[in-house]
């Protein structure tokens, strides 16, 4: 209940106020400059070529998808989803740190570095449902982070090309039954493709919960998406894995 309540009760508080501010500053949430865009493939929900984790011992994973300079992780560490000494074998765990922004990964590869082989570092690299490269649109101004980057949408001049992880595999091949999986997904609208294709994975249970920011505010946004966005995670739900109000001023 200590994970629950922590979370839940710092989400209602900001999620209002943090939505007001991105969508405000500097005009970068609220205009989409060639509209939205997607990565050159689909949804590969499911693989008999993925291969299990041969770790022997559970532990709390956290899947962060987006994870900036890392922000969230320190988070994580300091108990914002749980604590952490609650984890398995006296609060073992490790991090995948998933972000497409390059600004970031010398940063991401330190903490690979400097934490024991608990932290992988998947710097440069998009979260998606499939695996191909794509082009990222890196935001111009650092004030909040460079948090309008987007492969979604072309928020500024500088854009990079950016290979894509797929999600479902990521988690397939890291994950096992016994652990506590905690998957963080703010990746800048791109979600609207990630979560669809999750809830067809056919071992999505691996998950026991979704912090998920929904960009529902993009001027571009559908109602086919937004209508797609709830009945993933309706079936996701439905496979008791928790999707509590989340919302990263980050």
């Amino acid at each position: 209940m200590q994970w629950l309540l922590h979370v839940l009760l710092a989400s209602f508080v900001w999620q209002s106020v943090a939505i007001s501010l991105r969508s405000n500053s500097s005009g970068t949430r609220t205009t989409a400059a060639a509209g939205l865009r997607k990565p050159g493939c689909g949804c590969d929900a499911n693989s008999p070529s993925w291969h299990k984790t041969s770790r022997t011992q559970p532990k709390c994973v956290f899947i962060d998808l987006g994870a900036a300079d890392g922000n969230t992780f320190d988070n994580f560490l300091a108990d914002g989803y749980g604590p952490v000494s609650n984890c398995p074998h006296g609060g073992d765990w490790e991090a995948i740190l998933v972000e497409a922004n390059p600004v970031f990964s010398k940063k991401l590869k330190s903490l690979e570095a400097n934490l024991g082989g608990k932290v992988r570092s998947l710097a440069s690299t998009a979260a998606y449902s499939c695996e191909t490269t794509t082009t990222f649109s890196i935001d111009a101004d650092p004030t909040h982070n460079f948090w309008a980057s987007s492969l979604d949408e072309k928020v500024g001049q500088q854009e990079v090309t950016v290979p894509t992880i797929n999600v479902n595999k990521l988690i397939a091949e890291n994950v096992r039954p016994d652990d506590w999986v905690i998957l963080k997904v703010d990746i800048e609208g791109a979600e609207y493709e990630v979560m669809p294709c999750l809830a067809e994975f056919k071992d999505a249970e691996l998950i026991d919960e979704i912090f998920l920011e929904e960009h529902w505010w993009f001027p571009d946004r559908t109602r086919e998406q937004n209508a797609t966005m709830v009945l993933a995670k309706d079936k996701l739900k439905s496979r008791k894995i928790r999707i509590p109000a989340y919302f990263s001023n980050s």
